[in-house]
């Protein structure tokens, strides 16, 4: 999705989720490239935590926003999203638990960036799309959500 083709009322809220999937689609490579290296397991920390941010920004603040602001329309696409952030939320956990080199770390860091990577497929050409074609209106959320994603960053948000 092209940020400068959404319209003003969205384009701050979904370019800070655009940026945040960017950010953690550019770590799930980088770690494919370098999983034997020491680096590895800093990567796997990193996107642990940017993805803690952000699903703890969506069902917080845009997911409800969108449910109350979008209605029905968005009922099952919000609840699919529910169910996998469950599911990451879980692999991370598993994960912060583990270091590289323990059976099945590099397996469930994979599994985890294969279904970050349809989640945010999702988004992008379906939640994102419809909420443009819908004209909901997100400016008011950007402030609340800056600042929550501040406060998380801050206090180094944990799953």
């Amino acid at each position: 999705m092209n940020k400068s083709e959404i319209p003003v009322a969205q384009r701050a809220v979904l370019s800070m989720l655009l940026d945040d999937h960017r950010e953690v689609k550019k770590l799930f490579k980088t770690f494919q490239q370098e999983k034997d290296k020491p680096s590895g397991e800093q990567i796997v920390r990193e996107a642990c935590e940017k993805l803690t941010v952000h699903t703890k920004l969506e069902e917080e603040l845009f997911y409800p926003f969108v449910r109350d602001n979008g209605g029905e329309a968005f009922k099952d696409i919000l609840d699919e999203a529910l169910v996998e952030h469950a599911t990451a939320k879980d692999l991370i956990k598993q994960l912060a638990g583990m270091q590289a080199g323990d059976d099945l770390f590099e397996a469930k860091f994979t599994v985890l960036a294969e279904y970050v990577s349809h989640h945010v497929e999702e988004e992008e050409t379906e939640l994102f799309p419809k909420l443009i074609r819908q004209h909901v209106d997100l400016s008011s959320l950007q402030e609340p959500m800056t600042a929550r994603k501040e406060a998380l960053l801050s206090e180094g948000a944990t799953a």
